[in-house]
């Protein structure tokens, strides 16, 4: 008996790391690429993100797409601004991949079982920031979806608390 007991455990062992080293080799593979100091803070850099599947969790964060809005600048995408009533997000550095994703639908829903679609029309710099480029504002983190407010809306968030755990996928 205690022979099988000792083989089942090992197998279990052996499924186990089967299953997390993808998670494992994910999780080291997106390291930070170093800090900026940004008034008087220091604030990590990343050209990466963590890998996009089915339901990749992320921080939704608010963001005004308009002329004189948060980012300063008109998207990267398309060089226009947006307005607020447009269903439109900027994606962290990794996740942006270089513009691949600009005007492609992604689908996030929120914890409270509530989805949109919404376009990709910029990107939340995770390399730079604390400049005029970037309204002064640090870079984002590596896990950033930057929604409008009509994003906001139509998943039923109050716009006041400004970040939320989501997760997203392409459209």
């Amino acid at each position: 008996m205690a022979s099988i007991s000792n083989l089942m455990f090992l197998s279990f062992i052996f499924l186990f790391n089967i299953i997390n080293i993808p998670f494992i080799t994910n999780a080291q593979s997106c390291q930070s690429s170093g800090t900026l100091n940004c008034k008087g803070k220091s604030f990590s850099r990343f050209k990466c993100s963590p890998p996009v599947s089915s339901s990749t969790q992320a921080l939704l964060t608010l963001n005004d797409f308009s002329e004189g809005g948060d980012g300063g600048s008109p998207s990267e995408c398309d060089d226009n601004f947006h307005s607020n009533s447009e269903r439109v997000v900027a994606l962290s550095t990794g996740w942006y991949n270089g513009g691949s994703r600009c005007g492609r639908n992604i689908r996030i829903k929120a914890r409270n079982g509530r989805s949109v679609t919404a376009k990709v029309v910029d990107e939340c710099d995770s390399v730079n920031g604390c400049d005029g480029e970037h309204a002064g504002q640090p870079p984002c983190r590596n896990n950033i979806v930057d929604g409008s407010v009509a994003v906001w809306k139509a998943l039923g968030l109050n716009t006041d608390v400004g970040v939320v755990q989501v997760t997203w996928s392409l459209a």
